[in-house]
């Protein structure tokens, strides 16, 4: 067990606490849950620069650290669909929650094919997971109706907009693995 592991640890205990903090019904819940997802992000992106500065990468933290991430933006965005309650939050969630479904299980599929570099992570991945973080940390600490979160809505879409274009150029290196046997 290293830092960089005990970081990604971390960051899924964060999730029931987000989850409780989420519901509780006092002023200062909400603020205080998008801190703890502000510390969750942070630690996404500081494991894997500690990982690989202290060359402390391992398969268990390979493995944890995307679960992780997954796991704490859609247990996120779920959350905000129920708060929000619109489809301009529901549909760029739903884009965002599909295309890591289908990016997982072409990770995992060309990884049997031996060939698991063909979908590693592109700088408009990290572009993209950079915005949905933000604006998931806007959604939560601003309500319904505040201007700053109509910011968040937007950030999504935008972030939406980036998974799309992510998941299009993975499909598109993929493809003639893929199509090889049709």
């Amino acid at each position: 067990m290293n830092i960089p592991n005990i970081l990604t640890l971390i960051r899924i205990a964060f999730i029931p606490l987000l989850v409780v903090l989420f519901y509780f019904p006092y002023s200062w819940s909400m603020p205080t849950a998008a801190v703890l997802f502000g510390l969750a992000s942070i630690t996404d992106w500081l494991d894997g620069y500690l990982a690989r500065r202290w060359d402390q990468s391992t398969p268990f933290g390979a493995f944890l650290d995307p679960v992780a991430d997954k796991l704490m933006v859609a247990i996120a965005l779920a959350l905000l669909v129920e708060r929000f309650d619109t489809w301009l939050l529901t549909l760029p969630a739903l884009v965002i929650i599909g295309r890591e479904i289908v990016i997982s299980a072409l990770r995992e599929w060309m990884a049997e094919m031996g060939n698991r570099g063909m979908v590693a992570v592109s700088w408009v991945g990290k572009v993209k997971t950079t915005l949905q973080m933000v604006s998931i940390f806007i959604l939560i600490a601003f309500p319904p109706g505040h201007a700053i979160a109509s910011v968040g809505i937007i950030t999504l879409f935008v972030a939406a907009g980036l998974t799309l274009w992510s998941m299009i150029q993975y499909l598109q290196a993929a493809w003639p693995h893929l199509t090889r046997s049709m």
